[in-house]
């Protein structure tokens, strides 16, 4: 028997999902090594072979979703880098855009990564292109060797290298490359007309010199995962999830990893956007709520948003990503009180080591899943599948200690002051992806995944006016099943500045065509040379417009592409009118067939729940019927107060609410009216 596998890390739990060739799957979840965290990957793969019978050489598909090149940027931990740029521009990566977010600080601290290239590490080249790609000032390789000489001797690790008006005529920067390898032989170098061939050139040197911050970093975290898997048997390559929603090999993964940003989040969009189309839900607010932290995304008529650039720490980084909103606020999060007494959730959390005081690993500071064991919402001997025993006595004293006790309250009140904190951060959050974009969050299903997702999704939806909630099969492991969900894709885009009343269609054709061919040398790399779905796109804005919208190309006459433009900008701006617009850019996407993974729950057709605890919710303390997921039938209802357990997840059916099975193996839960 074959299998499938898709392994998502994430701050607390590793999950595990096993697709075995006669259709059914396996799942689990265990604890992240945060020191190493392909350590839990190939322990993985071990517990594969010797509780699944699943053995390395078995299996045909190895998915990975990480957070490795995102983390590096958090915490700081990515390699010493040096940027070229041509003289007179080194200090783009510092000015910025001349715009400050906290104008009235009396310390004001930068607000673009100079930490990527401080000063000294920033040199000159000298040469310079115009506007239309022209060559000005030729090459200086005298200028070029003179800096590299100065960086090698700063021992810098990785080499950025950002020209202006490269993205039309990339001859320098290449060139450039090739005295690095001279110079250098082996040392990485990250060039803006790769990694973003497009204009403003802040953007484009701050994508490529975080490009080069996480290369070494990733290469390094890549390999090591490699080995590893050679060594157990493993013989089919390493796909990575993309920021956009797609899988990579870890050979290309390797040239491009600012692409890896967000990667986790991104497959579990991809999973719910299955799981609620099987329901039959398109319009859908996912919220992924782990141990570390919440991730929040907008599906619209069962498309998710992708956003040409994304928010990494705070800093622009533009790569195309699926639109994914994060805060610090999950299972491991940290409950503390400020200077002024009051309560706060996060954004801190204890991850898995040493984790929630529950456990008893050495966590001394209250969690939220230590307040979710207070309040009955879960039970200690079932926790992840009963892999991890909980001690719920832990959990009481150190929430007694540090928050009860100081607010005059008992533990249970302190408990579910912890809930109601971290629920208010995440509806805020919610609205912010959605009121906030003009969406009215009460049009769409809420779709709650990861560890503690659905304990969370009623008190979510109650306060954003939500009805209807889809919790999947196996909510808590999603993220992998999107993994094994998710098609090859590659994207490629280059500059294509021309005023649409100007376009000339066989230009158009062979711009487009020239991408299409680099797109499929990628694809071909993977060794996918058929059933490939190819789509166009440009970049257009409004001449003399700084921002651009991105368009398809399914019909490339110049009416078409104006239409789809202002249909565009009316959608986001609010408004359109009738100038001239230009064509910015143009970008090609191709993507392999992916088949879906349906993990369904194996129901036994017992209805009868088996037990009952009482649970504190907000109108006090109630007792609530304990059910297991797998006793659902199509004829089940369960009304509130209710707990659904399951091995990843558990379900809090709070009062006014009612839980049924529904197509696709998901709960839907609904409020009563």
């Amino acid at each position: 028997m074959t299998a499938e596998i898709g392994i998502d890390i994430g701050g607390t739990f590793t999950d595990v999902v096993c697709r075995l060739s006669d259709g059914s799957t396996r799942i689990a979840k265990i604890p992240t090594t945060r020191g190493d965290p392909s350590k839990a990957v190939l322990a993985a793969l071990e517990m594969a072979g010797r509780d699944w019978g699943v053995p390395p050489a078995s299996i045909t598909r190895f998915t990975h979703g990480t957070t490795v090149a995102t983390n590096a940027v958090l915490e700081r931990k990515g390699a010493r880098i040096g940027l070229i740029a041509t003289e007179g521009f080194k200090d783009v990566l510092e000015i910025g855009r001349q715009m400050r977010h906290q104008m009235y600080d009396l310390v004001l601290l930068p607000e673009t990564p100079v930490f990527l290239a401080p000063g000294r590490y920033r040199k000159e080249a000298r040469e310079r292109l115009d506007a239309q790609g022209q060559v000005l000032i030729p090459l200086d390789e005298d200028s070029v060797r003179r800096s590299v000489a100065e960086l090698l001797a700063l021992d810098v690790k990785a080499i950025a290298v950002s020209l202006i008006f490269s993205f039309l005529d990339p001859t320098h920067e290449q060139r450039i490359r090739a005295i690095i390898e001279e110079m250098a032989p082996g040392m990485p170098v990250s060039l803006s007309s790769e990694v973003d061939p497009a204009f403003r050139e802040y953007e484009r040197t701050c994508a490529t010199a975080f490009d080069a911050y996480i290369k070494p970093v990733v290469a390094d975290y890549l390999a090591n995962m490699e080995q590893g898997l050679d060594r157990a048997g493993l013989a089919v390559p390493l796909q990575v999830m993309q920021s956009r929603g797609g899988l990579m090999s870890s050979a290309i993964a390797r040239q491009r990893p600012v692409r890896l940003f967000l990667s986790g989040p991104a497959a579990g969009v991809v999973g719910g956007l299955e799981a609620g189309r099987a329901a039959g839900r398109k319009d859908l607010i996912t919220v992924d709520i782990g141990g570390t932290s919440c991730d929040i995304a907008l599906i619209t008529d069962g498309t998710p948003l992708i956003r040409g650039e994304g928010l990494i720490d705070g800093y622009t980084v533009r790569v195309p990503m699926v639109d994914v909103t994060a805060i610090g606020a999950g299972g491991g999060s940290i409950a503390w009180l400020d200077g002024a007494g009051s309560l706060r959730v996060g954004p801190h959390s204890a991850g898995s080591e040493p984790g929630p005081a529950c456990y008893a690993r050495g966590g001394t500071q209250p969690t939220v899943t230590d307040a979710s064991v207070v309040l009955g919402y879960i039970d200690p001997a079932n926790f992840a599948g009963g892999t991890l025993r909980l001690q719920p006595d832990l959990s009481c004293a150190v929430i007694d200690n540090v928050i009860a006790k100081p607010l005059s309250m008992t533990t249970e009140q302190a408990a579910l002051g912890i809930h109601r904190v971290l629920n208010a951060q995440m509806a805020e959050a919610i609205r912010l992806v959605s009121i906030g974009r003009g969406i009215d969050p009460r049009g769409y299903a809420l779709l709650p995944l990861g560890g503690g997702g659905p304990m969370h999704a009623c008190a979510l939806a109650d306060e954003l006016g939500i009805t209807t909630i889809v919790v999947p099969a196996h909510p808590g492991v999603l993220s992998a099943a999107g993994l094994l969900g998710a098609p090859v894709e590659h994207e490629v885009s280059a500059a294509f500045p021309t005023p649409l009343a100007a376009l000339d269609q066989s230009a158009l054709g062979r711009a487009l065509a020239d991408l299409d061919a680099r797109c499929g040398t990628l694809m071909a790399a993977e060794g996918i040379t058929d059933g490939i779905d190819i789509r166009h796109y440009a970049d257009v804005c409004y001449i003399g417009q700084s921002y651009h919208l991105e368009v398809s190309l399914a019909d490339r006459s110049i009416e078409a592409i104006y239409e789809a433009f202002l249909a565009a900008h009316a959608r986001v701006y609010g408004h359109s009118t009738n100038v001239q617009a230009k064509i910015v850019n143009l970008r090609t996407v191709h993507r392999s067939s992916a088949g879906v993974v349906a993990i369904e729950a194996t129901r036994h057709g017992d209805p009868r729940p088996p037990t009952t605890r009482p649970i504190r919710v907000a109108a006090g303390t109630v007792d609530a019927a304990i059910w297991h997921r797998d006793a659902f039938t199509a004829e089940t209802r369960v009304p509130g107060p209710a707990i659904i357990e399951q091995a990843d997840t558990t379900t809090l059916v709070e009062p006014g609410w009612t839980a049924r099975l529904a197509d696709g193996d998901a709960l839907i839960l609904e409020k009563a009216t």
